[in-house]
């Protein structure tokens, strides 16, 4: 296993990302999200994407320029035109703006079409959390891997949820899940090390489990809760995608396999004011008690703790930040030939 460390990997994604013409303040922007991702242990969405970020750049498959603009603009709401641009600088730019709004109105919902993959929903749940407001992401995944309840046709995709509410003493509650068992990119991941994926993940077309993760292509990923995780899918893959003029369903670019054809992806990021509701640290506190509460409950045999929505991944993130990130040696190979590739000092260890 390669280690590095957060400096290193924000420069070494500055470089390759300035090296395919984008200006150094968006590489800057990219490259934070990027490892703050990987600071956080949703490694199938950090440095683990450049090289395929960096293909579809390269192929024309995403603005290099983009003129992110409000399409739509009114008081608490607002549509985004990514312009095809880098998914993370669109949703930046979106989350921003919903704060924006929130401050004014108590609430700000911001959509965004014409975006591209952005990486881990809780990244933008957490831009409101970090202004005291609650922060809520939704997004249309940038691949269709899971069928209609009953059917086999692939016309939905993991459509991850984020939502995130900020504590007073204790770590913020960041909740942050996709609509699938699995996300598919703990499947690419898998795939990358050479390990196999839990029985429960996937099924090919005749219903068999499949473990390969290789095989993936062969079958498609369960959904949450079975017709539940369906129906989940479904409803926010309207609000982010539908609602927003953005793709849904058959009109989804695999953007695993085509880095041409622009993606329009859709998302939504919603920030909430809890002034509007109730004074701001009393509401903290409360958040305190519950978690105190939810911690302190008895368990079942075998079980050491409870655990809240993102408390593993604060803990990933404090190691991490001590001792190093983890870069799995085929990704390592990986990155040294796009650093290669484009002329750049490779990703340097801890």
């Amino acid at each position: 296993m390669f280690l590095t460390t957060s400096s290193n990997l924000k420069d070494f994604i500055s470089r390759c990302l300035s090296s395919c013409s984008i200006s150094n303040k968006e590489s800057k922007i990219i490259s934070d999200l990027m490892t703050e991702a990987d600071l956080r242990g949703a490694d199938g969405h950090g440095i683990f994407r450049l090289p395929q970020y960096v293909k579809r750049i390269r192929a024309g498959g995403i603005n290099i320029n983009p003129n992110i603009n409000i399409a739509k603009d009114h008081a608490s709401t607002a549509l985004v035109d990514g312009d095809n641009g880098m998914g993370h600088l669109v949703m930046q730019y979106a989350s921003d703006l919903a704060v924006k709004k929130a401050l004014n109105t108590g609430i700000g919902w911001v959509g965004a079409n014409n975006s591209n993959h952005a990486g881990p929903a809780s990244l933008y749940a957490s831009i409101p959390m970090s202004s005291d407001m609650i922060g809520i992401y939704i997004a249309v995944g940038s691949a269709n891997h899971l069928p209609p309840w009953g059917g086999i046709d692939m016309l939905l995709s993991t459509n991850p949820i984020a939502i995130a509410i900020p504590a007073l003493n204790e770590k913020p509650i960041i909740l942050d899940m996709a609509t699938t068992v699995a996300a598919y990119g703990k499947v690419k991941m898998a795939a990358e090390k050479g390990e196999s994926i839990p029985e429960g993940w996937m099924i090919d077309k005749s219903g068999y489990p499949i473990t390969d993760p290789k095989k993936s292509s062969e079958g498609f990923l369960l959904p949450i809760g079975d017709y539940k995780g369906y129906g989940l899918s479904l409803v926010f893959g309207i609000l982010a995608g539908t609602l927003n003029n953005a793709a849904l369903g058959k009109d989804v670019i695999n953007f695993n396999s085509d880095f041409i054809t622009p993606t329009n992806t859709g998302q939504l990021v919603i920030a909430i004011s809890i002034d509007r509701f109730t004074e701001i640290n009393i509401f903290k506190r409360n958040i305190d008690s519950i978690i105190r509460s939810m911690k302190g409950s008895a368990t079942l045999p075998g079980i050491d703790e409870i655990r809240l929505p993102g408390e593993g991944s604060w803990k990933i993130r404090e190691n991490r930040k001590k001792n190093g990130i983890p870069i799995h040696l085929d990704l390592k190979k990986k990155l040294d030939k796009l650093a290669k590739e484009l002329k750049v000092l490779p990703l340097l260890s801890i």
